[in-house]
């Protein structure tokens, strides 16, 4: 690090990374260790974290109850946004990165420390998406990432340094793969899961039934929005922390919000995850549902163009950067007057919207209903056709005369009449 640090704020969860890391940076820098966990929503894994911490030589031990500031500003906004990575990732542990360590920050500047350090490997992403956080929020704090730093090179490694020192761990070298649990999803990485070709097993997964053992009924439940916030279910006035643990519970009993995909990580590595995001699955679906109806065409085509970068700013650890300030002001822009309903039936782990309506919707039964009508002159099209198909026709005819030569003549008679023989 270069300067001797006094005291350092980990960031711990109590797991086998971070048990042997308070140990570890007592012994290599002599300093104090502050311990930050951070309360996302992953509820009992909180249980006996500040006994552990302070008896294993932490100096003090901070909780960050962050679940209601997660759902509200962080999971809300890129529902409105409508952010996935590489079509299927909704971001459960991308978008708990920026709160967490927003925490950690405010926690160092309290406590006077020197640095903040994290349990993040040198291969993964949240090492990217933690220290941008922490320079664009202090630009002065000094970082220290053991798994950049320290000699060991695996759990195996940490298993045994752990067994070395007494040092208390649940991990085990018989189940190895790591899990990182929040409000809104549980990621699944590592051991048997780094074969691509390996189903995952079936005793892994938490929070959701297994699709073909889901129930036989299905369920239908209505969302309701407001300016593009989900609100109340089936009539009931829901905060995001409330709305999303009640949805979790629904569609994780019927099998909803299971990925199993192949990620290209920021560092340029592809990575297998397996993920469980029931709730904030049904609120993606019912929130498209609804803006299907209240969105008007090219400013919903103008935001999905955006939602590429958005979910990449997010998934990079951008969060607080100048351009998604401007993102997340033109997001919830033009979410203004997103409000309205939908139904959605889950079954067996899929999630359908089987219907929707908005006091503003721009659906208009006069305008679309293929019986007889007096609003809409059908006879209207054929010049509406004509007009868009004059590029098509001048690029087939470029096309006609670099086959007959240079010399060939433009049939300008059959642009008018409106086809070509």
């Amino acid at each position: 690090m270069g300067d001797q640090l006094k005291k350092v704020v980990l960031a711990y969860s109590g797991g086998l990374d971070t048990s042997v890391m308070l140990h570890w940076l007592k012994a290599k820098y002599d300093c104090e260790v502050v311990c930050v966990t951070a309360d996302v929503g992953q509820a009992e894994e909180l249980d006996g974290l500040e006994e552990k911490a302070l008896a294993s030589g932490a100096s003090s031990f901070h909780i960050a109850r962050l679940a209601d500031e997660f759902a509200r500003d962080f999971v809300y906004p890129a529902i409105q946004a409508n952010a996935h990575y590489e079509n299927y990732y909704l971001l459960g542990t991308s978008l708990a990165r920026p709160p967490i360590f927003k925490a950690m920050v405010e926690v160092a500047q309290q406590e006077g420390a020197d640095a903040i350090a994290h349990g993040a490997t040198g291969k993964g992403n949240d090492q990217v998406r933690f220290e941008l956080t922490a320079y664009a929020l202090n630009p002065d704090i000094k970082i220290v990432a053991p798994w950049r730093e320290w000699e060991f090179k695996g759990r195996e490694d940490l298993l045994a340094y752990c067994a070395e020192h007494n040092i208390h761990t649940t991990s085990s070298a018989e189940k190895p793969y790591s899990m990182d649990r929040n409000l809104m999803h549980i990621s699944y990485e590592g051991g048997i899961l780094e074969d691509p070709w390996a189903a995952p097993p079936k005793d892994m997964f938490l929070t959701t039934t297994d699709p073909t053992e889901a129930p036989d009924t299905p369920v239908e439940l209505v969302v309701g929005f407001e300016d593009g916030n989900a609100t109340t279910l089936d009539g009931e006035r829901l905060n995001p922390r409330e709305m999303i643990e009640k949805l979790n519970v629904i569609g994780g009993a019927h099998g909803v919000g299971r990925v199993d995909i192949v990620e290209n990580r920021y560092v340029g590595i592809k990575s297998r995850g397996v993920y469980e995001t029931p709730g904030v699955t049904i609120l993606h679906a019912a929130h498209h549902a609804v803006e299907s109806l209240t969105l008007d065409r090219e400013t919903l085509r103008l935001r999905d163009s955006l939602v590429p970068k958005f979910s990449e700013l997010v998934y990079n650890g951008y969060w607080y950067s100048p351009e998604m300030e401007h993102l997340l002001r033109f997001m919830a822009d033009i979410q203004q007057g997103v409000t309205g309903a939908a139904r959605m039936r889950l079954y067996k782990g899929s999630c359908i919207a089987t219907g929707r309506k908005a006091p503003n919707s721009l659906y208009s039964p006069a305008y679309a209903t293929f019986e007889e009508d007096t609003v809409y002159n059908q006879k209207d099209a054929e010049g509406f056709i004509k007009i868009n198909a004059l590029r098509l026709k001048l690029h087939n005819l470029r096309k006609r005369k670099a086959l007959m030569g240079e010399d060939a003549e433009v049939d300008i008679a059959s642009l008018r009449s409106g086809y070509i023989e």
